[in-house]
């Protein structure tokens, strides 16, 4: 349940990662055993409110002042692991790639010149203090790449409709070593069947990121706000996961007219979803 509003944030999906307490420093440890112990916890709803919260401030925050003390808790075979927030982290990289997805006079007035560059540089003296930190948490926008549903089989899909008041929740969870499987298998596939593009150039990269995390860890796709923005019947028949999966399959099988119908069906669901963000 939410702790700050109950007013709904839709158009953000995440991929994240869970690691067992562990997997932290001893004093992060503490930390994060007496916060996985609370009742009540926010949520990623709760998160972006606070992001888009600062972007409206005048002048507006690009980045939290303070990293975030929050996460993500889930118990993965009676042991808690914890999905650390780290925003601030978050909002640094994502500064960096919004000069590629938005036009100059639009970034300048959303986040003027001087407010970008005082956060680049106290990215850069934190980075030099922090060479290894890499975020928990991946987000997009609009969508669910593509890439993400590799790591998944249609099996782990979790869908409740939101009835008696509660929210909707469509998501897939994996063991870090299924995650890892998955990837490598799909990755090889790729690059038998085709030059490489985007798909492989992505999946490369979230294998990258996927080795920095414990390998007992819990890997977890989430439609996160985009189930606030589609319609019931779209979140029931969305079978992304075993779209994907039998492209694949049909690519080790040499058969491509089955392996374009699979992705067709995946890409004109995906189109459809990024319409509505030009929709009234």
């Amino acid at each position: 349940m939410s702790v700050v509003s109950s007013v709904v944030v839709p158009y953000a999906s995440y991929l994240r990662v869970y690691e067992p307490l562990a997997a932290f420093p001893e004093s992060e440890r503490a930390h994060w055993a007496r916060y996985a112990g609370q009742s009540r916890r926010p949520t990623a709803q709760d998160e972006l409110r606070r992001s888009l919260a600062g972007l409206a401030a005048t002048p507006p925050a690009a980045v939290p002042a303070h990293e975030s003390g929050d996460a993500f808790v889930a118990e993965v075979d009676g042991v808690v692991c914890v999905c650390p927030w780290r925003t601030r982290l978050r909002g640094w990289l994502a500064l960096e790639e919004l000069a590629e997805l938005l036009p100059g006079p639009v970034l300048d007035a959303m986040l003027p010149p001087v407010v970008r560059g005082q956060a680049g540089a106290d990215h850069e003296r934190w980075a030099e203090r922090n060479p290894d930190a890499r975020p928990w948490i991946r987000t997009s926008l609009w969508q669910v790449p593509v890439r993400w549903f590799v790591l998944f089989s249609d099996e782990e899909r979790e869908h409740a409709a939101g009835e008696d008041g509660g929210a909707p929740v469509l998501r897939y969870r994996t063991p870090m070593v299924q995650a890892r499987r998955r990837l490598a298998r799909g990755l090889k596939t790729l690059r038998d069947s085709m030059a490489e593009g985007p798909l492989t150039e992505g999946l490369v990269d979230v294998g990258r990121w996927l080795e920095e995390f414990h390998p007992r860890a819990l890997v977890e796709l989430d439609y996160g706000g985009l189930v606030h923005a589609l319609p019931a019947e779209q979140l029931t028949a969305d079978r992304s996961a075993a779209d994907v999966a039998e492209g694949l399959a049909a690519l080790r099988d040499g058969d491509a007219e089955a392996a374009g119908e699979a992705y067709g069906r995946l890409a004109e669901r995906w189109r459809a979803v990024r319409d509505r963000q030009f929709a009234n």
